[in-house]
């Protein structure tokens, strides 16, 4: 099989799918083989899943030859990140000290796939434990460090590291990831492709490994903003087995949104100080775009409070309590990186009032930010300064100067998404971030589709 029908969009191999152009069971043959060639030589690949895979692939196969179509996602090749739990299948959370856990039940988000007819080919790397306790190396996983297939002297990105790098790279249609902070629309950014963080809520996270229980958020990863939404829709609702999932049903349709004059706040951003001359660049092409449509462009400013310090007592606090069991029995040693080790160990001393006052601190930031959004739709800032650092530095030393908007949006529990905008002079991804208040998915993916059909970046694949 050809290479580029790897590269599809979901909608584009759904049409060869339906019509039976390609059969499922060939383009999932495609993918594992592209998993054992690319993804696993990339350190993107926890679990290669062939045996479930190609028995979801033929069922798939029957159904749509006996007019059985259940939907866009029918018999599309995808990638979990590994810490949905899959029933019978190894669930490792990225982590040495977790090699041989295993989970009778499945994930509310893997089981809704199935619903919809996706095939699961792999469980993708991760950082161990999404990074609970904070990390210094990339190497902080059980698979090793993920390398960018732009460059694979440079990281994917975390802790979605495998989603990101399986995606860009061509071995899976989409993938899901997860956020706390980053999780998403770093590796998204880094490796050109494109990634949704829905709110806060708006996915069950049943069967996910909490990392932090008030912040932690699943989405997709894909080639454009229309695949996100296809798959968002699949995945979205309440589950009584979350109870923080909100009972508000999830429906995407961009025709809706194709003319409407969206008014767009520039979070503040020192390319200056940060040495940030490409990020410039392609943030002033991108804005262009919608210049153009005459949408409304406007500086904001977010209200002056400790967006990322209260950010980082929450997971701290919580992420510590999450692993209390790990971190007590000593086995928390076993994991990869040291800073991750102390940082855990650091968290069980936290005090109450430490955590009750960064509550208060976000409780106050949603506040202000809902009245931000009183002036406009969205908010829009690179996603990143810089591109993919170096795979084996220390990211104490590579992050100086790299931006992003992670602490105050996944603070307040903000949706958003990160696609590709063009690269830095030594070729390599940089992206565009769109940040929706509360449950206005569709206003962030409407926007991103409108950027995508202007440009060509989320086309552009490594060589």
């Amino acid at each position: 099989m050809n290479d580029d029908l790897l590269y599809l969009t979901i909608t584009e191999q759904a049409k060869l799918l339906k019509t039976r152009k390609v059969a499922s069971v060939e383009l999932t043959e495609a993918y594992l083989s592209a998993l054992e060639a690319r993804g696993k030589s990339l350190r993107a690949v926890a679990e290669v899943t062939a045996e479930l895979a190609l028995e979801q692939a033929k069922q798939a196969d029957r159904e749509i030859a006996s007019g059985k179509y259940r939907g866009v996602l029918h018999g599309v090749p995808y990638g979990a990140k590994d810490l949905f739990a899959t029933r019978g299948i190894p669930t490792r959370w990225g982590s040495p000290a977790h090699r041989e856990q295993v989970f009778d039940h499945d994930a509310a988000v893997i089981e809704r796939l199935r619903d919809a007819g996706a095939v699961l080919v792999a469980k993708l790397a991760m950082i161990e434990l999404a990074g609970a306790g904070g990390y210094e190396y990339a190497h902080a996983s059980l698979t090793g460090a993920c390398l960018n297939p732009w460059n694979r002297e440079r990281w994917a990105g975390g802790s979605s590291s495998g989603s990101g790098a399986a995606v860009a790279a061509g071995t899976v249609a989409f993938a899901l990831g997860t956020e706390t902070w980053g999780s998403i629309t770093v590796p998204a950014a880094f490796c050109g492709v494109t990634g949704l963080r829905p709110t806060y809520g708006r996915v069950s996270r049943y069967g996910a490994m909490a990392l932090s229980w008030t912040m932690d958020k699943i989405g997709p990863m894909a080639r454009s903003a229309e695949d996100c939404a296809h798959v968002l829709q699949a995945i979205a609702g309440h589950d009584p087995r979350d109870p923080s999932s909100a009972d508000l049903p999830f429906r995407y349709v961009f025709s809706r949104w194709r003319s409407y004059r969206f008014r767009i706040g520039l979070l503040p951003t020192d390319f200056v100080q940060n040495k940030a001359p490409d990020a410039q660049r392609c943030f002033s092409e991108a804005l262009e775009v919608f210049r153009k449509r005459r949408m409304p462009i406007a500086e904001v400013k977010l209200p002056d409070l400790p967006f990322n310090a209260a950010a980082e007592v929450l997971i701290m606090a919580e992420g510590s309590s999450a692993f209390e069991n790990l971190i007590r029995s000593g086995r928390v040693k076993e994991l990869a990186d040291e800073s991750q080790v102390n940082g855990l160990l650091a968290g069980l001393s936290l005090s109450a009032v430490d955590y009750l006052r960064a509550m208060r601190v976000r409780a106050e930031a949603m506040q202000a930010v809902a009245r931000l959004f009183e002036t406009c739709d969205v908010l829009m800032a690179p996603t990143l300064l810089q591109g993919a650092p170096p795979v084996d530095r220390s990211l104490n030393e590579t992050w100086v100067n790299m931006g992003g908007n992670g602490g105050f949006a996944n603070l307040t529990g903000l949706p958003s998404i990160s696609v590709p905008m063009g690269f830095t002079a030594d070729s390599l991804p940089l992206g565009l971030e769109i940040i929706g208040a509360p449950y206005e998915e569709a206003k962030v993916l409407a926007l991103a589709q409108i950027f995508q059909q202007e440009t060509d970046w989320h086309r552009k694949r490594p060589t």
